[in-house]
Formats: C-alpha cells, structure tokens, sequence
C-alpha cells in the first residue's frame, strides 16, 4: 500500500491555539486524523510527523526515501529559510508538495520566498487546514499517473 509522509515543522504543534485568526481552531491531532481519513478514503496511508527541529525534519525527510513514495510538508518558517530542508527533498528523488495553511503571500514579505518550493512539485497556500487534503489527493494522482 501506498504510504506518504505527512510532515508539519516548527510551531504547527501549536495549531489551534496559536493565532487562531491566521491558523484556525483545528489542532495538529485534528490535522492528522483528518489526513488518516483522507488516507483510506484514497487507499492510502500516512504516516504523520512534526519537529520543531530542522536536523530532525531532514532525517525524517531521508528517511521517507525507504517507506513512502512522497511528502506532503509544512514546513513553516524554515519555508523561508532552510537550504538544508530544500537539499533533503532535493536529494531523496520523492515528490514533495509544499503546504502552507495562511496565505504567505498575504503576510509579511520575507514570508514571500520558500527555500524549498523549487524542490517540490507543487505549492499550496492559503485554504487552510484543507490544504493537506488537496496536497494528499494531488499526490495520489500523481503517483497513479507514473510520476516519480
């Protein structure tokens, strides 16, 4: 079965109570149920992970190479700035979609660039929590449809 990793960095563990009015009220245990639903709506697994820690992300992301054929990440203000998290997705050959809950281009503007987007195959920002369900359907389909 098809497993993808589902991984959230710096500060999502504080979804739901960190500026609610940007992030919305669901929590990162909501998230991830709701991207376990997804998951076997689809015939899919996922295996969800979150880390404050940038070494710990690009292990997580090295470590995907073994068990998952792609990524769906959040990967929150290292976005912006993590050339390390960019080489990981870079170097793993998985596909990666990059998933932002606000709208980054709305906001400040050094939340403007993403070191990783060039990496991914595709960007969704600004819809949300629903984001990780679009990343994870845009995945499925990329994966049936042959590609890497």
């Amino acid at each position: 079965m098809t497993q993808i990793l589902v991984l959230n960095g710096p500060n999502l563990n504080l979804l739901g109570t960190r500026e609610p009015g940007i992030y919305g009220a669901k929590t990162l245990p909501d998230v991830e149920a709701d991207c376990h639903a997804i998951a076997a709506e689809l015939g899919i697994t996922v295996r969800c992970a979150q880390s404050n820690h940038e070494g710990t992300m690009v292990d997580e992301i090295h470590a995907a190479r073994d068990t998952c054929a792609g990524v769906v990440i959040n990967a929150g203000a290292y976005t912006h700035t993590s050339i390390a998290l960019h080489d990981a997705i870079a170097g793993t050959g998985l596909p990666v979609i990059e998933v932002h809950i606000s709208n980054v281009y709305a906001r400040e503007e050094f939340r403007h660039h993403s070191m990783i987007a060039r990496a991914c195959i595709g960007v969704i920002a600004g819809l949300g929590t629903a984001g990780y369900e679009l990343a994870l359907r845009a995945m499925t389909d990329h994966l049936k449809a042959g590609g890497p």
